[in-house]
């Protein structure tokens, strides 16, 4: 699977893993791969310098990238308790009466409320990337369009590449534009912020329109070897895959209790390709997420719309913190893609890593029969 991507990077195998959590980017990065920690959850730049110095100590030197989230459409500006006075009480009281009818107990005393999610907001952004250079990034991947010129600038001085996440044909052209480096085609069925066309339609098609401006990663749909090679004989030169990392062993976040499969993972671990549904109940942008009991509400009847980015987090991060304080996986608030039908144990992600390879290079073997 070595190609010259994975030169480029200094990595093994050409896989991009993109995920929320340290511990597996630090596993990805010390298999082969390059793990890319997710940075939009770290809200105080502080919290992401001690988790990058963390990464630095221990990815054995071996190279991992970050994700920022910098939306090409800016969202309103301000502090959580500022933005706050602009969600609409009917939205809260629907959360509030949501989580009742669902069997959600509210949060203990000593509990510290969440404040919601702040890293889609340019300046929190920003502060995350400077963080960020002060380490040693492989690459900076942004999940919601280019990000603006002088980031890119900003990184290339420091000899960073820059990827942009694309759904569409004219989202890759306008990244190559910017000067971005790496465009990773994400596909329909990928999870968290996805288009509406397919990875069998829009790999190809990107890889054709960018030619050789830009280097092409393919994602959605992307859970082993055989899809890795389907991928790259789309004319992909390496994978960018994040849902398939949430039921990796070294995986902890939203665990109420640090032992054992957490609710989220329970909930990944029962579903099956056709339980995702993409809805804008996250963050206010179409993302895909696992359809449980928290999803269906609001799809029903009478439920509001939901608000625009960054409103809809602030409106549901304490949902969220109550949710996963119930250990509840039937009402689970989680991002998922459609290749969760494959993800059906809680593995190291070494072993994981291992099985991509092999299965890749099998296939690979395999298709070599038919000349």
């Amino acid at each position: 699977m070595h190609n010259a991507l994975a030169d480029k990077f200094g990595i093994q195998y050409p896989i991009f893993a993109f995920t929320p959590s340290e511990h597996v980017a630090a596993a990805v990065s010390r298999a082969g791969g390059l793990g890319v920690l997710g940075c939009v959850r770290f809200n105080d730049p502080e919290e992401l310098e001690a988790t990058l110095a963390w990464m630095d100590e221990n990815t054995d030197g071996k190279p991992y990238g970050v994700d920022i989230v910098m939306p090409a459409k800016v969202p309103t500006e301000g502090a959580a308790v500022d933005l706050d006075k602009l969600i609409p009480a009917e939205h809260r009281a629907f959360v509030n009466r949501t989580l009742d009818e669902l069997g959600v107990p509210p949060l203990s005393d000593d509990v510290e409320h969440a404040t919601g999610v702040l890293g889609w907001l340019h300046s929190v952004a920003r502060a995350q990337v400077d963080v960020a250079l002060r380490h040693r990034p492989a690459l900076i991947a942004n999940a919601l369009g280019s990000p603006p010129k002088d980031i890119i600038d900003e990184a290339h001085a420091h000899g960073v590449p820059v990827a942009a996440l694309a759904g569409a044909v004219g989202h890759a052209l306008s990244h190559v534009a910017n000067g971005v480096d790496i465009v990773i085609a994400q596909g329909y069925e990928a999870g968290g912020h996805t288009g509406e066309i397919a990875s069998m339609v829009l790999v190809p098609e990107i890889v054709d329109a960018v030619g050789d401006s830009a280097t092409v990663l393919a994602a959605g749909g992307i859970g082993s070897g055989r899809q890795i090679a389907a991928a790259m004989s789309l004319g992909a030169s390496g994978v960018w895959m994040g849902s398939y990392w949430l039921t990796a062993e070294e995986y902890k976040l939203g665990s109420a209790s640090g032992e054992g499969p957490s609710a989220i993972q329970r909930a990944l671990l029962g579903a099956t390709s056709a339980d995702t549904v993409r809805s804008r109940i996250y963050s206010g942008k179409p993302a895909r997420l696992l359809k449980t009991k928290w999803t269906e509400a609001w799809s029903k009847p009478g439920a509001p719309e939901a608000l625009p980015m960054p409103l809809q987090n602030l409106l549901v991060s304490e949902a969220h913190q109550r949710i996963v304080a119930s250990e509840d996986p039937e009402v689970v608030a989680m991002p998922a893609g459609q290749i969760v039908g494959r993800m059906n144990e809680i593995r190291p992600v070494a072993e994981s890593m291992a099985d991509l390879v092999a299965e890749f290079e099998a296939t690979v073997a395999r298709l070599e029969k038919l000349k």
